[in-house]
């Protein structure tokens, strides 16, 4: 399996931007798709964003859809996900995630794929 490090999350006033990225390491990294999941305190996780292996698809939940995007640079093994017009409700523990097939759901990261140990991402009112 491949080994996801996040970095980047932080404190930010709603409205501002942010962006958070997840190094791969172990396994060959254009052979996998990678996503963004988020969870925010008492609550499940949810899915963010994925992008597909060679980066030209990238899907959307739709309570980021237009504020977030996400790329990949295959050559330094990393995932990025670019947060902009962030809300309050953004807050969350956020997981970079790494699978061979798509879509990535959390059954089938958890049963055949990689989870990063997360980054937390707080936007203030």
């Amino acid at each position: 399996q491949v080994q996801l490090v996040e970095s980047g999350g932080g404190l930010v006033q709603a409205g501002g931007s942010l962006r958070v990225s997840c190094a791969a390491s172990g396994r060959t990294f254009k052979n996998y798709a990678m996503g963004w999941f988020r969870q925010a305190p008492g609550k499940e996780r949810e899915f963010v964003a994925a992008v597909s292996w060679s980066g030209g698809n990238t899907y959307y939940a739709d309570s980021v859809k237009g504020r977030f995007t996400i790329s990949r640079d295959n050559a330094k093994n990393t995932v990025y996900l670019q947060m902009n017009s962030l809300k309050p409700e953004d807050t969350a523990v956020y997981y970079c995630a790494a699978d061979i097939h798509l879509p990535l759901t959390i059954a089938t990261v958890t049963s055949t794929g990689s989870w990063g140990q997360g980054t937390q991402v707080t936007v203030s009112s």
